[in-house]
């Protein structure tokens, strides 16, 4: 029997109408071998309960029901304490990245990347289109584009989309760096840890689409985006004063 090569971690907390028909299409387009590792924050909308049908049937599907202690930075950084494979690969649940591209981030870990990112920011990358087309509030298109710019400015600018989210990330890589942050902002702070230490990482264009069910998670009321805009300013001077201290001979760590 083959082993398995990859392991896919999908966090979910209230998918429960996206998940079956994702894990269908994770399955249907990553033909390596592969476990689906399926991380919940103990959903209130039976979103483990259709994870648990679905593994009854599909040996590659496992479950993690998280009851305490939840948020998708710990859901992460647990389901990948817990993946067995050599490669992990993570993305949001609700179709806004699509699993077509997963063989592409897959084919840049082949060639000898440290790390393929699914980025909207790169030539053939493309963001939620417009106001007039997106769920999303017209200032959280704005906000995104605009820190977007910042990061590239501040960080590193041959890194383009530091709040992606969608990766593929060789196991020796999460052996030196941890997750940390409350929500996405764990991101920034991998992908600068990851260019501190020299691991080599390519970006593979993707389109963001609207998701299919369920109601976003990011910034669904004015007020927690504010929230989130504030984490994501103080992470990104704190990953400055990281990348500037490194610049002096200062010892990167997970922490």
């Amino acid at each position: 029997m083959t082993s398995r090569l990859v392991s896919l971690l999908l966090p979910t907390y209230n998918e429960a109408e996206n998940i079956g028909p994702l894990i269908e299409a994770i399955d249907a387009t990553v033909t390596v071998p592969h476990e689906i590792l399926v991380v919940d924050d103990d959903s209130p909308d039976g979103t483990w309960q259709r994870v648990e049908e679905i593994a009854r049937t599909n040996p590659r599907v496992r479950l993690e029901r998280r009851r305490a202690d939840r948020g998708l930075t710990k859901s992460l950084q647990h389901g990948i304490d817990l993946a067995q494979e050599d490669v992990v690969v993570w993305m949001d649940c609700d179709f806004s990245m699509p699993p077509a591209v997963i063989p592409e981030l897959l084919s840049k870990i082949a060639e000898g990347y440290d790390i393929a990112v699914g980025s909207r920011f790169v030539a053939g990358g493309k963001q939620k289109t417009s106001a007039e087309t997106s769920k999303d509030s017209p200032f959280a298109i704005v906000l995104s584009t605009m820190g977007g710019w910042i990061m590239r400015l501040l960080l590193f600018p041959s890194f383009h989309d530091y709040t992606s989210g969608f990766i593929a990330v060789r196991r020796e890589v999460l052996q030196r760096i941890r997750l940390h942050g409350d929500y996405g902002e764990y991101f920034i702070d991998l992908i600068v840890r990851a260019k501190l230490l020299k691991f080599r990482i390519a970006e593979i264009p993707y389109v963001c689409a609207e998701r299919r069910a369920g109601m976003s998670k990011t910034a669904p009321t004015a007020p927690l985006l504010l929230r989130r805009c504030a984490q994501y300013g103080r992470q990104i001077v704190r990953m400055e004063w990281i990348r500037l201290k490194h610049l002096f001979g200062a010892t990167i760590s997970d922490n």
